[in-house]
């Protein structure tokens, strides 16, 4: 079982499970309902094929069924799924409902093996299309949650995508995206932590604006730098 580092993991209420691997999440959005048959399930884990009916909660008419080759997700102590938790190196939920694009409607994201940095969880990601009223794969979101270290964070004051990367211990790389209508992602900002030295950190900030990428380097002690970060 993964034991929380970073945040406290918070569970949704509303979550059950049933008998054959099934369990059905009602709380996890706030347009859906959910009902997962997954292949594989121990005391801790599952993993596997699964399939993820989505039902709308106002008339309970399934909407959509998608598919993962891998939905891995680990139970709670009481062998549920948790949803919508996404935690640095810790827990990843195996759904996450959230607006992604900013268009003001609900969109998912879902667990599919660990194909992401360091072999961390990675999902596909679906927005919801208005005109079709079906969710649609993003090719370019779920590039961002494999190319980087699990499911990205969404911003929705700043309206930004923020991504986390690395190598080894020591260098450190956030990303910022924005979203950019009929365009895609935009990236706007960059803060590089490198710390291989050993002595002192480099930190290179790099912020696109006015049309332009303007750059800040500063150098701090080690101590110093991570004592106040």
């Amino acid at each position: 079982m993964i034991h929380s580092k970073f945040l406290s993991l918070f569970l949704l209420p509303g979550i059950y499970i049933s008998a054959q691997h099934q369990f059905q999440i009602n709380d996890g959005s706030d347009h859906y309902k959910v009902k997962i048959n997954v292949e594989n399930c121990d005391k801790e884990e599952c993993q596997g094929n699964a399939t993820i009916d989505l039902y709308e909660k106002k008339t309970s008419k399934l909407l959509q069924t998608l598919k993962s080759d891998d939905l891995n997700f680990y139970l709670n102590e009481n062998q549920k799924p948790t949803v919508n938790i996404i935690q640095l190196y810790n827990e990843q939920s195996p759904l996450i409902f959230d607006d992604f694009n900013f268009d003001g409607t609900e969109d998912l994201a879902i667990r599919n093996g660990n194909e992401s940095g360091y072999g961390g969880p990675s999902y596909d990601v679906y927005v919801f299309n208005i005109t079709k009223k079906q969710f649609v794969l993003s090719e370019e979101l779920t590039g961002l949650a494999h190319d980087n270290l699990g499911m990205f964070n969404t911003d929705s004051e700043r309206k930004r995508l923020i991504t986390y990367s690395k190598s080894g211990c020591c260098w450190h790389l956030t990303t910022e995206y924005s979203v950019l209508p009929q365009r895609g992602l935009f990236k706007v900002y960059e803060l590089e932590e490198d710390a291989t030295g050993g002595e002192k950190v480099k930190v290179t900030k790099r912020e696109f604006i006015n049309d332009k990428w303007i750059t800040n380097v500063k150098t701090y002690p080690i101590n110093e730098y991570y004592k106040e970060n």
